[in-house]
């Protein structure tokens, strides 16, 4: 059997999608390498985009994420992440606190909670039973607006001293993303750098595999 790898690729979903579409070159990513979890995050400008877009996504999506052992995550919505069967949902500060989130989804599905650059926002997410919490943004990135800016060091704390997995998010390439493994970072949550790619999808998730076994924390 195949060891899982200890750190691991982490997708999120361009902010506007079309399902059908999107699911074929859903399928060519996760056939290239080892992904760990697909977080859906659909927004219409600074909006999230409806209850119908994400019930799409997810009805098109989930599938394909199931068919490789990949977890289906719902930004910010516990309500619709239960109601639409995926696997768990990603908070931000700014959304359903983890408390209210765990109340939704039940003690099961996956719950992970953006902590920015705060190492006081990642132990309380920590100590309150968060399956993961999330650093960033490490690089400029067109993605989303991002509220503060991360250096590795953060991970490289957090690795030494907490057993909950942390996520790096935030301008993630093939190119930078080197010292973030290096640090310890437990998944690399990337969206632009896998589908904005220049050789597509499957030849970027591939690349990114390469690039954590290079640097990968023994």
């Amino acid at each position: 059997m195949t060891e899982t790898p200890a750190q691991r690729l982490y997708l999120i979903t361009p902010p506007v999608i079309e399902p059908a579409a999107f699911a074929e070159d859903l399928k060519a990513a996760l056939g290239a390498g080892d992904v760990a979890c697909l977080q859906v995050r659909l927004k219409d400008g600074e909006r999230t985009a409806s209850d119908n877009a994400f019930r799409r996504a997810t009805e098109a999506l989930l599938p394909v994420c199931h068919a490789h052992d990949v977890a289906l995550l719902i930004n910010d919505r516990p309500d619709l992440a239960i109601k639409f069967g995926a696997d768990g949902v990603h908070v931000g500060q700014e959304d359903e606190t983890y408390a209210e989130a765990r109340r939704i989804l039940g003690p099961d599905r996956i719950v992970g909670v953006t902590c920015h650059n705060s190492r006081h926002l990642a132990m309380e997410a920590a100590e309150a039973g968060a399956d993961y919490v999330a650093f960033g943004a490490f690089f400029p990135t067109g993605t989303k607006a991002a509220k503060t800016r991360a250096d590795p060091e953060i991970i490289e704390w957090w690795a030494g001293l907490m057993e909950a997995p942390c996520v790096a998010i935030g301008g993630i390439t093939v190119e930078n993303c080197g010292p973030l493994v290096a640090a310890g970072a437990d998944f690399l949550a990337v969206s632009a750098g896998v589908w904005q790619h220049p050789e597509g999808p499957a030849a970027a998730v591939s690349a990114f595999c390469r690039a954590i076994a290079n640097h990968a924390r023994g």
